[in-house]
């Protein structure tokens, strides 16, 4: 994954640690001094909470325990890989299109970032600048022509 993406996966896992748990757990509190737990919504609904976050907690740990961070000097801009921002054009309606293939932890479509594991970015793998790719996508196939490949 990108340094980038590391980043910000650290910064989330931060923000749900000492922030969105804590609250949590004030709630769970609280909510607990109101008396009778077996009636108590508030209770319910702040130990699902807390179990919500405990499993995105686990899951962000175990993401970042088995990251690896790329070195951008070592990637090569020829043809397309991981972290490579490709330019496109879709023969068929002549729209341009730019991508950045990131990993699955990191994809955003509005950011333009899509997942190395996605169709587009299969067919994308290994190609040049000129290649004309045939992806498959839910509307159908689709001819993109490679026009630009940057790191």
């Amino acid at each position: 994954m990108s340094q980038e993406g590391y980043d910000k996966l650290v910064a989330e896992l931060h923000q749900l640690e000492s922030v969105e748990l804590p609250q949590v757990r004030e709630a769970i509190a609280e909510s607990r001094d109101k008396g009778d737990l077996s009636e108590n919504l508030e209770y319910h609904a702040a130990k699902r909470e807390q179990a919500r976050l405990l499993g995105r907690i686990r899951f962000k740990q175990r993401v970042l325990e088995n990251a690896r961070v790329i070195d951008m000097s070592r990637l090569g801009s020829g043809k397309v890989g991981l972290l490579s921002k490709v330019e496109m054009t879709n023969l068929k309606n002549n729209a341009h299109m730019t991508y950045t293939i990131v990993s699955q932890h990191e994809a955003n479509l509005h950011e333009g970032k899509i997942s190395i594991k996605s169709p587009i970015a299969q067919a994308l793998l290994n190609k040049k600048v000129g290649d004309i790719v045939e992806v498959q996508v839910p509307i159908g196939t689709q001819s993109l022509r490679i026009e630009n490949i940057t790191l």
